[in-house]
Parts: structure tokens; sequence; C-alpha cells
């Protein structure tokens, strides 16, 4: 008994400092930041991605308006089943908000979901997406960002139970799901198409509502942008793939307008969270939000995502 009890001790002791070692941040690659270091930015092409990007979306304060939703002091709580997470301070505040973030760490965050600090971010802040973002488009955000107002609000802590509170088992979360890869295979090689593939699965992070998650949080396979119930309370975050009973129906103009005006084609106005979106969007070239329509006519058509009781 006794040597039964030693073996499953160092198994445990194997399977503890295996899961340590796989679960460790992995920070963008040294020779992609060395790059990004020695890059020139350009501020005003930073202010696209910014709007691309929804930014303000989060890290302004609730119902701000105007300039205001230039002034990234936080606040934003995003319900889920694991919790309440709270958008931090991303002003360039050198204190509370990443004003004396390095662009090595700016990247990091962008595109690898690591802190400064090494730790693992959360999945709330959708780096899963902003994995895909150009090097360019990193640089030209950093040094928008440190263009704006500073903001002295300090950020509120997630508000997370055990083992969610945990951030080392976002690890494994990564390792199950975290990867740079194209979301579809697009048919056309087409110019256009390629930007709305960057801007939605980039940037945009369309996908991050509009997919279904399973129990774990990560997207369920084969249902890209196929709709999802609304994780902060009633009602669903609709199908916008050709196969769906939303925006099927609807052109690529028709799509290209929303993202615009936030009229549909039948006049109604866009709802709830979308509101958000199509201020943002409504700051870029007419070419981005019809480059978006296009792939969203172009991907692979789904059935509804989520049930008729949602």
């Amino acid at each position: 008994m006794r040597a039964l009890l030693k073996i499953l001790v160092a198994l445990a002791v194997i399977a503890g400092a295996a899961f340590w070692f796989l679960t460790e941040p992995q920070p963008v690659e040294f020779s992609r930041v060395q790059q990004l270091i020695t890059m020139r930015s350009d501020a005003a092409r930073g202010e696209q991605v910014f709007w691309a990007g929804g930014c303000a979306s989060c890290h302004a304060a609730a119902g701000a308006e105007g300039d205001a939703r230039l002034v990234l002091s936080g606040g934003v709580r995003l319900k889920s089943d694991f919790g309440t997470f709270v958008a931090p301070n991303i002003s360039p505040d050198p204190v509370a908000g990443i004003g004396n973030w390095t662009i090595a760490e700016f990247a990091n965050a962008m595109l690898a979901g690591v802190a400064p600090d090494g730790g693992h971010y959360y999945p709330s802040f959708p780096y899963g997406s902003y994995s895909r973002m150009s090097d360019a488009d990193i640089a030209d955000l950093y040094a928008f960002l440190n263009t704006l107002p500073p903001s002295g609000v300090a950020s509120a802590p997630h508000e997370l139970a055990f083992p969610f509170s945990v951030r080392r088992l976002v690890g494994g979360w990564k390792l199950l799901y975290f990867n740079a890869a194209p979301r579809v295979t697009l048919a056309s090689a087409d110019a256009v198409l390629a930007r709305g593939q960057y801007l939605v699965e980039g940037p945009g992070h369309c996908g991050e509502c509009h997919t279904p998650r399973d129990l774990i949080g990560g997207f369920r396979s084969g249902e890209w942008l196929a709709g999802a119930p609304n994780p902060e309370g009633e009602g669903i975050i609709p199908n916008i793939t050709p196969g769906g009973s939303d925006i099927s129906g609807w052109s690529a103009g028709d799509i290209a307008t929303y993202l615009e005006t936030g009229f549909t084609p039948d006049f109604d106005t866009v709802g709830g969270s979308m509101v958000e979106v199509v201020r943002n969007l409504a700051h870029l070239p007419a070419s981005d939000r019809e480059a978006i329509a296009a792939y969203l006519k172009a991907i692979p058509a789904r059935p509804n995502g989520y049930s008729a009781a949602n």
C-alpha cells in the first residue's frame, strides 16, 4: 500500500509539473518584437485601427459620448457564465493606465494575451482575434493610444469565483483554442475579400459575440458566426452567415449601409450592443465596410448556432 501511495504521489507531481510547463504564458517571438520596435508608426492610421477594433466600446466609461469616448478609463462590466469581467484603464496614464508600457508589452498583450507581469490575460480581452492583426496595425494603434487623454481612474478587479479566478488555467484554454489561423478558407483570393476577412476575424473580433461557445468558452467547431445566446442576458446574437435566418436576405450593399447608418433594409434601427459597433465602424472608410459585407456574403453558410428557446 505504501509503495502504491508513493507511485500515486509521484504521478501527481509529474502531472502538476507537466501542467505548469504546458500552461506557461508564451510571449510574442523575440524577432517579431524586434521588428515592431524598429517599425515606423503612424498615429493617424492607428485611429482607424482603434475604431475597427472597437476599443472605446469596452474601455471608455459607460455612457460616454463625443470626445469622452477617447478617455479610456475602463469600467465597462462584461457578464458571463464565469463571472463578471471589468474592462481596465488603457489610457496613457503612467500609473492607472498603460502609459509606461513598451511596444513589446503592448504587442504581447494584443497578440499573445500575456500581461507585462508575465501572466495570462483572460480571453474576455479578445486577443484570440487580435492575434491575427498585422505588425503595422499593432504599431500604429500603440502610437494612437499614446495621443489620447490620460485618466487616473484605477482599474477595478474582475469578479470571478474559484476556479475561474486562477489565471494559470487560462494557459489550458489557450492550448485548446488559441491560434492565429484563418477562421474560414475562402474560395477566392480577391483583395476585397481578404481585407474583409482581416477586419472581421482580426481587429473587428466579430466572432467573439456571433459565434457559439462550448462549456469552457471556446468557439464551437464549424459554427463560425452562426449566432449565439446573448451572454449578458435574454435574446440572441444573430447568425450573420448566408445560411441563417437573420441577414441571409440582405445584399452586400444592405450590410454595408447597416454598418454605417444602423438602418436595416426594412428601415428598422440597430439595437443592443450592436449600436456601439455601428458607431465605431461608421468611422472607417466605405471600402472597409464594403469589404466586411463582401466577406460575410462569401463565408460558408451555417444553421443558427442557438436554439429557438433562446
